[in-house]
C-alpha cells in the first residue's frame, strides 16, 4: 500500500467541490481504499504530495493523433484548415514510421498534460492506429480509439470502402479491445464524408465489439451542416441515429449549432456530447450552447480536438469553455471552479463510460494529477495566497498548464513526474 499525502480537489457530484487539505488518501493495488488517513500502516510507502493541489486525472473526450503538428493553424474555418492543414498531415501517417514517431509525441503530449484517460480519433491507416495504441499502453495511459473511416470527399489516400473499413477495424478490435487499459472506438470520420453504406458498416462492428465506443464529429460549422443536410436530406444527429450508432456509449464532438429536435434525440439516446471551446474559438465555429444541451438532459465533457484546438492542456480548455459561456451573456451557462473540474473530470469518466475513474473516492482507480508551479511562479505566488480551496482551483484554470504538472498516475502507477522517465 501507498500513503499519499496532500491537498485532494475533486468533485464527484457536479457542481460539488470536495476537499481534503493535507489530507492522505490510502492506495492498494491501484485503488483507493481509505481517505483521511494521517499516518501510514507500518512499512508501507508514503508519498509526499504536498505544496500544490492533488486533482482526479484529466479526461479528454476528443483529440486527434494525427494532428499533433497541424496545431496553430490559426485563421480558416473548419473546411479550410481540414483542407490546408489537417487532411494532408493525416495522410503522412500512412508511412507507419512516421506514425509511430506520431503517436510517442502525441501520447507524451497527452501525459504532459495530465491527462490519464482519453477518447481518441485514431488514423485512417490501420499499422498507425496500431502504433497509438502500441505506444498508449507502453506509456501507461488509458485510450480508447480505433480507425477512422470515410469514403468520400477526402483525399484518395484517406478513402476505404465498407467491406475494408469492417475488415481492418475488426481485426484492430480483435487485437486491442479490453486489453490492458485500451478500448476500441468504431470512428466515422463525420457524415460528410461517409456514405449511408459505410455508416452502416460502422453499426455492424459496433454490434461485433461488445463494449465498443462510437466517435465522431457533428454541428461543428454552418458550411458543414449544410453539406451535410444536402447530402442526407435530414438533421446531422439523424445521420448517425438511422444506422444505429447513437446511445450511452457514444460521443459526437463540438454540437456547436443544434436544433432542438437534435438535442431532444441526443438526450432520449444518452449520447454524450465532447465540448471543444479552444478550437470552436480559434476556427470561428461559434458559441457552444452548454446551457440548451442541459435543458435536454445531453451529458457534456471537455475535449482539446488537437489539432484545430490550441493544445492538450484541460485546463486551458475549462479555461475558455469559462469564457464562452461568459460572453453567451443570458442564454450562457455560468461555470464556477467546481464545474471546470467536473467538466474535465468526473464528466469524461462518464461519457467514456469509465465508471471507475473520474474522481478520488474510496473504490475509485487512482488516476491522478499533482499540480506545483515552480517555486516564485505566477501561479506559485497566486496559490499560496488564495482564499480557499475554491479560488485556488479557479486560479489553477487561470493560469495552469502542462509546464505546473509534477506528476502523473494512472492506476497508482506513476507514469510522468521526477521518479518517472521524462
Amino acid at each position: 500500500m501507498t500513503l499519499y499525502r496532500g491537498s485532494f480537489l475533486d468533485t464527484p457530484v457536479a457542481g460539488e467541490l470536495r476537499t481534503e487539505l493535507d489530507g492522505g488518501l490510502l492506495v492498494r493495488d491501484g485503488v483507493v481504499v481509505a481517505r483521511g488517513v494521517v499516518h501510514a500502516p507500518a512499512g508501507e510507502e508514503v508519498v509526499d504530495l504536498t505544496g500544490g493541489l492533488v486533482l482526479p486525472g484529466f479526461v479528454d473526450t476528443h483529440v486527434h493523433y494525427p494532428q499533433v503538428r497541424a496545431i496553430g493553424g490559426l485563421g480558416m474555418p473548419l473546411l479550410d484548415w481540414l483542407e490546408r492543414c489537417a487532411l494532408p498531415e493525416e495522410c503522412r501517417l500512412a508511412d507507419v514510421g512516421y506514425a509511430r514517431t506520431v503517436a510517442a509525441e502525441f501520447v507524451d503530449g497527452l501525459a504532459r498534460a495530465g491527462t490519464t484517460s482519453a477518447l481518441v480519433f485514431g488514423s485512417h491507416f490501420a499499422p498507425a492506429v496500431d502504433a497509438l495504441f502500441t505506444e498508449a499502453d507502453r506509456v501507461g495511459l488509458r485510450v480508447t480509439s480505433g480507425l477512422v473511416v470515410s469514403d468520400r470527399l477526402l483525399p484518395e489516400a484517406l478513402l476505404t470502402t465498407p467491406e475494408r473499413a469492417l475488415a481492418e477495424g475488426r481485426a484492430l478490435a480483435e487485437r486491442w479491445h479490453g486489453v490492458r487499459r485500451s478500448r476500441y472506438a468504431v470512428t466515422p470520420r463525420f457524415s460528410l464524408s461517409c456514405s449511408p453504406e459505410l455508416l452502416e458498416s460502422c453499426a455492424d462492428l459496433l454490434g461485433e465489439v461488445d463494449g465498443a465506443l462510437v466517435t465522431s464529429h457533428v454541428n461543428e460549422n454552418l458550411a458543414e451542416v449544410a453539406a451535410v443536410a444536402e447530402l442526407f436530406g435530414g438533421s446531422y444527429v439523424d445521420t448517425y441515429d438511422k444506422p444505429g450508432l447513437l446511445g450511452p456509449r457514444s460521443v459526437l464532438a463540438h454540437d456547436v449549432h443544434p436544433t432542438d429536435g437534435e438535442l431532444d434525440l441526443l438526450g432520449l439516446r444518452g449520447t454524450a456530447v465532447a465540448h471543444c471551446p479552444t478550437s470552436n474559438a480559434a476556427l470561428g465555429s461559434g458559441l457552444f450552447p452548454l446551457r440548451r444541451h442541459r435543458a435536454a438532459g445531453v451529458r457534456v465533457a471537455l475535449g482539446s480536438d488537437v489539432g484545430a484546438g490550441t493544445g492538450f492542456s484541460l485546463l486551458k480548455e475549462g479555461l475558455q469553455g469559462y469564457f464562452g459561456q461568459q460572453l453567451l451573456g443570458a442564454a450562457g451557462e455560468p461555470l464556477t471552479p467546481a464545474d471546470l473540474l467536473h467538466l474535465a473530470t468526473a464528466a469524461g469518466a462518464d461519457a467514456l463510460g469509465l465508471d471507475d475513474v473520474g474522481d478520488l473516492s474510496v473504490g475509485k482507480r487512482f488516476d491522478a494529477v499533482w499540480l506545483r508551479p515552480d517555486a516564485g511562479s505566477t501561479l506559485d505566488v497566486v496559490l499560496r495566497s488564495a482564499a480557499g480551496p475554491d479560488d485556488a482551483l479557479a486560479k489553477a484554470f487561470a493560469l495552469g498548464g502542462p509546464a505546473d504538472i509534477a506528476g502523473v498516475w494512472v492506476d497508482g502507477d506513476r507514469i510522468r513526474g521526477v521518479s518517472a522517465n521524462p
